[in-house]
């Protein structure tokens, strides 16, 4: 079975932000049934229609629950098969059973989601910030309005028109989206021009 990262440089490439890095989403697991003892699978990633990974893992282990205690997984690491356990514990919910989590291998920290390097563990683990925390306020205001933009199924590219109203959205609903995707764009391009601005010492006179 091929790992995340085998036979091809798009399966994995190493990033500082957890948007860069496959994961594994123990709530995923839960509500797909693969955590029940010895229920094996394979949990697959896409990126526009493309596969860009896929890993083996089974659940082990029985506590006095009769839950899995442990998430093998199985996978290629620079090319070589590689085998690791992930311990599971279980918290009580509110209402009634129970809410799994991953303990990291490397911390032993609580956690619901691992992501791929070496070996799988947490974000503090692999030093990962949110791709957000990286950004300057120009990048998110042009980035919230690209996104607004995919949300109505339309294109990212801004110099394209603005994607008309999906089919059952209120107009209401429609209409605020369309004035929040302007404003944040013409937010970001303002702030571009002021850093560039200051880039060029002012010679742009965008403080003026």
């Amino acid at each position: 079975m091929g790992g995340y990262g085998s036979g091809s440089h798009h399966y994995y490439t190493p990033r500082s932000t957890v948007e860069g890095r496959l994961r594994l989403d123990v709530r995923r697991l839960h509500r797909a049934g693969l955590l029940a003892p010895n229920t094996p699978g394979t949990s697959t990633w896409t990126r526009n229609g493309r596969e860009t990974g896929s890993i083996g893992h089974a659940a082990r282990g029985e506590d006095d629950e009769g839950r899995a205690t442990a998430l093998e997984l199985r996978y290629s690491s620079s090319g070589q098969p590689t085998r690791q356990s992930v311990p599971l514990e279980w918290t009580p919910c509110h209402y009634g059973g129970a809410r799994p989590w991953f303990n990291c291998p490397l911390c032993d920290r609580r956690v619901a989601l691992l992501y791929a390097g070496a070996r799988f563990a947490c974000r503090h683990c692999h030093d990962l910030a949110y791709e957000s925390t990286r950004q300057s306020a120009p990048d998110r205001g042009i980035r919230k309005a690209q996104n607004i933009r995919e949300r109505l199924g339309g294109s990212a590219n801004l110099s394209l028109p603005f994607p008309p109203k999906p089919k059952g959205m209120h107009w209401r609903t429609y209409y605020r989206l369309e004035e929040e995707a302007q404003e944040a764009y013409l937010g970001g391009m303002l702030g571009l021009m002021a850093q560039l601005d200051k880039a060029l010492g002012g010679r742009l006179g965008t403080g003026k």
